[in-house]
């Protein structure tokens, strides 16, 4: 089965996106394999990488590594005549068992056997998990262990994407083993995210606003089929751009790895106006600072519709925690918006806990949330959406953290500091 650059960025994206020392283990990609070629680009000075491929393709990926990839770790020898990238970065390995334990163990080919003989192969995989590691693995919507892959998800999924971009699509799922350190926004690139769809080099559209357009254009070439004379047609027709451009998704600072050189900033999870800035006492995220104590500030800021809705995590962190609570749809604006349907997604960070709530409007009627419990989020990257007028909240420990906003000011996700840490 052939695999698709998406295909190929999903599988590996986890292990490009952390800064070294990592090690990653890629199973089953022999030389030429994009997998393996993509493993490679990403790789640091700092970093080991673990190829396990056939016995008789050893020696030809070895080759086909030392030729196209001539250093060392060390920098003391020349690449060709010590091996080249073998000698430090990259070990070529003919069985699965003569691997050592990686943080991040990429699966090249899409998973095809059946659910006893993929079972038998996963406990082999584990083994070769360092604890807090994941494994990442594609698998086709039909695939035959799907049952038992989605049974995996469910225990350790951290995140799922569907990959559409690619025949037969694709379902990328990373599973953690273990419980993950905190990460700082040093450690973390952005993750791709496939639901953010490209248009050109600075924008780019959220796949609900795809769906939405041609949902319009569909409903309109239907009228037009029932009705070939009546104008009504090109009512949904027309509504099919202002709909997409309300889930406009634009390329920000915080895509630009690293996004900024302070790592005391905290974003804004999302674009609008500063509704307020307060200190409030709230027992649901745990404790703010690992101390006793659940006291924490609190930013608000209103999205109008003609807001971009996507967003984005004020800072980087393990995921936690993601929780939802029913409530009303108080425009969004008022007071009483603190008690409308709410998402919660809370953070562990080298500085304390941070929870982040997506909030529903008087309109908003759907919360999307892109995350789970024990994924990374990086500073800035997107998580997330709230469709039409709605709120976000972030919640900081409040002896740890100073806003650098104030009510009436307008913001921008993934860029505008809203607040900074403490010394």
């Amino acid at each position: 089965m052939s695999i698709s650059n998406a295909a190929v960025r999903g599988i590996v994206d986890e292990f490009s996106r952390r800064t070294g020392p990592k090690t990653g283990l890629v199973v089953g990609a022999s030389w030429g394999h994009p997998v393996l070629t993509a493993a490679l680009e990403t790789l640091m000075g700092s970093d080991h990488l673990t190829v396990v491929v056939n016995p008789e393709d050893v020696n030809s990926t070895k080759e086909g590594i030392a030729s196209e990839w001539p250093w060392t770790s060390t920098g003391e020898e020349d690449g060709a005549e010590a091996g080249g990238i073998l000698s430090g970065n990259v070990e070529v390995v003919g069985s699965l068992a003569d691997a050592t334990a990686a943080d991040f163990v990429m699966l090249a080919a899409p998973v095809t056997s059946e659910a006893e003989e993929f079972l038998k192969d996963l406990e082999l995989l584990r083994d070769k998990v360092a604890p807090g590691g994941i494994i990442t693995l594609a698998a086709t919507l039909t695939a035959p262990a799907r049952e038992e892959i989605a049974e995996l998800v469910s225990e350790y999924g951290v995140g799922t994407d569907l990959v559409v971009r690619s025949w037969p699509p694709l379902k990328i799922h990373r599973l953690r083993m273990g419980t993950a350190k905190p990460v700082t926004a040093e450690q973390v690139a952005p993750g791709w995210r496939p639901s953010s769809v490209p248009l050109t080099s600075t924008m780019h559209i959220d796949s609900n606003g795809v769906i939405a357009a041609g949902l319009c254009l569909s409903a309109a070439a239907l009228v037009k089929k029932v009705r070939p004379r009546s104008k009504a047609w090109m009512l949904p027709a027309a509504a099919a751009l202002p709909v997409a451009a309300f889930f406009r998704d634009p390329v920000r600072d915080a895509d630009y790895w690293p996004c900024d050189d302070d790592p005391t900033a905290v974003l804004a999870a999302s674009d609008g106006k500063v509704l307020g800035i307060e200190h409030v006492v709230d027992e649901r995220f745990g404790a703010a600072t690992g101390a006793a104590g659940e006291e924490w500030l609190r930013i608000s800021v209103f999205l109008s519709v003609l807001d971009v809705h996507v967003n984005r995590s004020p800072v980087a962190g393990q995921v936690v925690d993601v929780f939802r609570e029913k409530g009303g749809y108080a425009p969004a604006m008022k007071p009483d918006a603190e008690h409308n349907v709410a998402c919660y997604t809370v953070l562990e960070t080298a500085r304390g806990r941070v929870a982040v709530a997506q909030r529903t409007g008087l309109v908003a009627r759907r919360i999307v949330n892109r995350t789970k419990v024990g994924a990374t989020l990086a500073k800035g990257e997107r998580y997330g959406l709230i469709r039409f007028g709605s709120r976000t909240d972030i919640y900081l420990p409040t002896d740890a953290a100073e806003a650098l906003v104030a009510p009436g000011e307008i913001v921008r996700g993934g860029e505008t500091v809203l607040a900074r840490w403490n010394s």
